[in-house]
């Protein structure tokens, strides 16, 4: 039982020559073609999200050499959301990390992923939130971490329990990088037909039409309900018989349907359904539950994408929101898979306001400019794009149904109750996966 696995200080577990280290402690303001580094934020669910990096500086990064990724570390947050635990792949070496954020270089013969693992164990959790510093905001010293109890069975033991989650892991990154692929085929279309309006200049351009087909892969129907010449607009040239219009025109907002302060204290119920907006804790009643496909975006305009826009998340089924996120729906013929592309790309940052906090209005939401394609243009691409969505959707759903199993079993093997041998891990998964 687990009882007799021997553990040890996380101290004694660091490859050779090696310390946890914190990272840059004042990276300055984010600079396009800087060292990507690794923030809180960015290390959520197990894994670390690379898309929108902060980057800083070469010369303010030279100076946290020892934070240096190689790829194989071990990350863990140290203020905020504090205890969570990455593995750095291979193909983030030469980032950098921020001061918020630890990094543990694990002996080979250990392994990083068994630490991230050992550090769910209760005794590790328990030390992890018993010594945090919360005077200001909750903070874990390193001298800490370093005396965090890590679990060591055997070596056969350890790759068991390691084969049997890192066979859920890799499943759910596997899912994560096809719903990438996809969107990103999704995103290049939306580009080509909207944006860069592709089949237009290339009709225009008099280019053989089963030319512009086979290389913007349009069938003869679809190119058909493109025009061929563009014209001046206020937004530059667009397509002849697009019309240059406004969200407002486009999109439904549903914040009227938010929970009043003076429903809080009705009966409610808690952790039913998912949660989106900045607090951490609020109440709902069910008549203010939505359902349904929506764009969340978040009024914080603070934080922006490559483009200004605020952080824009795309949902199904039933969710809640606080007062910090508008939430739309596309008006037909769009789909809200195209809404969503298009606030990817629009330039949002001028209509955010605001001199204490950064914040966006439904007024300035409904004035944001945009090109309206024709409704036959928007009504195909809606048929290609929304099963693409669908997929990623599926995929998604099996996703949250791994991360359960796995999230199952990983206390049951961490404190022995789920013993394993290498030719009963598949049932151990499965019967966990199933309740």
């Amino acid at each position: 039982m687990a009882g007799e696995w021997k553990s040890q200080p996380l101290s004694s577990l660091l490859a050779e020559g090696r310390g946890i280290s914190y990272g840059i402690v004042q990276p300055g303001t984010h600079l396009k073609n800087g060292v990507p580094i690794v923030r809180v934020a960015d290390i959520r669910g197990g894994r670390i999200a690379t898309d929108q990096p902060m980057r800083v500086a070469p010369e303010i990064e030279a100076a946290y050499a020892r934070t240096r990724l190689n790829g194989g570390e071990l990350l863990l947050t140290l203020v905020g959301t504090v205890g969570e635990a990455a593995v750095v792949p291979p193909e983030m070496k030469g980032w950098n990390v921020a001061r918020a954020v630890a990094v543990i270089p694990v002996r080979e013969d250990v392994g990083a992923y068994w630490i991230k693992l050992a550090l769910n164990a209760p005794e590790a959790r328990e030390m992890i939130f018993g010594r945090l510093n919360t005077t200001v905001q909750a903070t874990l010293n390193l001298k800490d971490v370093a005396q965090l109890p890590i679990l060591l069975p055997d070596e056969g033991e350890r790759e068991r329990i390691a084969h049997i989650l890192g066979t859920l892991d890799d499943k759910i990154e596997l899912n994560r990088r096809m719903n990438e692929t996809l969107e990103a085929i999704a995103r290049a279309i939306f580009k080509s037909w909207f944006v860069d309006f592709d089949p237009v200049r290339a009709k225009a351009s008099g280019e053989p039409p089963e030319s512009i087909c086979r290389r913007l892969r349009l069938t003869p129907d679809l190119l058909a309900l493109f025009p061929d010449r563009l014209v001046d607009s206020e937004l530059g040239e667009i397509p002849e018989g697009w019309e240059v219009s406004t969200l407002g025109e486009h999109i439904e907002i549903f914040d009227s349907k938010r929970i009043p302060l003076s429903n809080r204290e009705r009966e409610v119920r808690r952790g039913q359904y998912p949660y989106y907006g900045a607090a951490s804790v609020m109440d709902y009643v069910d008549d203010y539950i939505f359902d349904g496909i929506y764009v969340l975006m978040g009024e914080d305009g603070s934080v922006v994408n490559e483009y200004g826009s605020p952080v824009i998340q795309y949902v199904w089924g039933k969710f809640w929101v606080n007062n910090h996120a508008h939430v739309l729906l596309a008006k037909t013929p769009m789909a809200s898979e195209h809404l969503l592309l298009l606030l990817k790309r629009a330039n949002i940052a001028p209509f955010v306001t605001g001199a204490v906090q950064a914040k966006l209005s439904q007024g300035n939401l409904r004035r944001i400019p945009l090109v309206s394609a024709s409704a036959r243009v928007v009504e195909e691409f809606a048929k290609l794009i929304v099963p693409f969505f669908d997929l990623m959707r599926s995929r998604e759903e099996e996703t949250r149904t791994l991360a359960n199993a796995r999230d199952a079993l990983l206390p049951k093997l961490l404190s022995g109750e789920l013993r394993v041998k290498d030719d009963k891990a598949d049932v151990a998964m499965k019967e966990v996966a199933h309740g």
